[in-house]
Formats: structure tokens, sequence, C-alpha cells
């Protein structure tokens, strides 16, 4: 969306991923699935020559259970609030190379062209929200019992100890 097109009292946006996008994005986030991927962004004038997008972006995400790897399905909802200026010229100091940037985490976000991705920030988001060890409810690990003292973790060890005639304890 670009800076001109945003009047004074901003401008809402529902965008929601066709099969196609939402096929695509589950390959590249190696998901099952993706169900569902929408956005919603109230996009409005920051100063004279930025903006800023509000809003919340929403998916179904098919996933495996780490611990029974059955399939599941996680919900991600995630809020975004960025600000995006035009880019700031580098001081003289900064082209010839002698300082160090310092990148402020809380610094708004470049706008390139005068114009934001909307399609571009919801995959972002999506991305972000993706829990990367969904677990079912209930879910748990319990190591196979065995009886075998020799299959401790550290039983390699041991034994490497043992063979060059170190200690026991």
């Amino acid at each position: 969306m670009a800076l001109p097109d945003i009047p004074d009292s901003g401008r809402r946006f529902d965008l929601a991923a066709d099969e196609g996008t939402r096929a695509a994005l589950a390959k590249f986030a190696e998901l099952r699935a993706l169900p569902r991927l929408e956005a919603t962004f109230d996009v409005a004038r920051h100063g004279p020559h930025g903006l800023r997008v509000t809003g919340r972006v929403g998916a179904i995400v098919g996933q495996n259970c780490v611990v029974s790897l059955e399939p599941m399905e996680n919900q991600v909802e995630e809020n975004v609030d960025l600000v995006f200026v035009p880019p700031r010229e580098p001081a003289d100091t900064e082209k010839a190379g002698s300082a160090v940037e310092v990148v402020d985490p809380d610094a708004p976000e470049p706008l390139v062209g005068d114009a934001v991705d909307l399609g571009r920030i919801a995959t972002e988001f999506l991305l972000l929200g993706i829990d990367p060890y969904p677990r079912k409810p209930g879910a748990k690990f319990e190591p196979l019992p065995t009886d075998d003292a020799a299959a401790h973790p550290f039983a390699a060890l041991a034994a490497l100890k043992k063979g060059q005639g170190g200690n026991d304890g």
C-alpha cells in the first residue's frame, strides 16, 4: 500500500490468503497444512512521510506433535504494530565507514519506495507466531524403561575411562 493512497483518516484492509498462497507458505514454513490465513490491518499516516500499520494476523496451521508425531492443528494469533518511515540519509562519518552503526530494536521500519507490502507483513508475523515445538494437550515424553545399567547416558564415557586404565569412580 502506497503512502499517497492512504487518506488522513486512514484505511482498513482485510486480507485472506487463497489456496495457492497458503499451499506455498505451508511448504516454505514446513507445515503439514495451512487451512486459514487472514489479516486485518489499519493503515494510517505517521507524520508527513510515514505510515503506521496496526492489526492482527490469524491462522490455523497443521503441524505434527513433537512427542507423538500425530497430526494436530494450532491457532496463530499475532498483533501487529509497525511504523514505517523513509530511510534516513547516512551522516558523513557513516559514509566514510568510521562509525559503527547501532541498531535500535524499537526504530521504525524503512519505507521502501513510499509503500508497504501488507502481504509480506502478514507472512512475517505468521512465521513468527508458529510454535516450533508443537505438543498435543496431554502428550508426554516417556523414555523407554531399561534394566541395563550400561544404557545410562554416560556409559560410553565410562567404558572409555575403564579402557584407558582410569579410575572406576
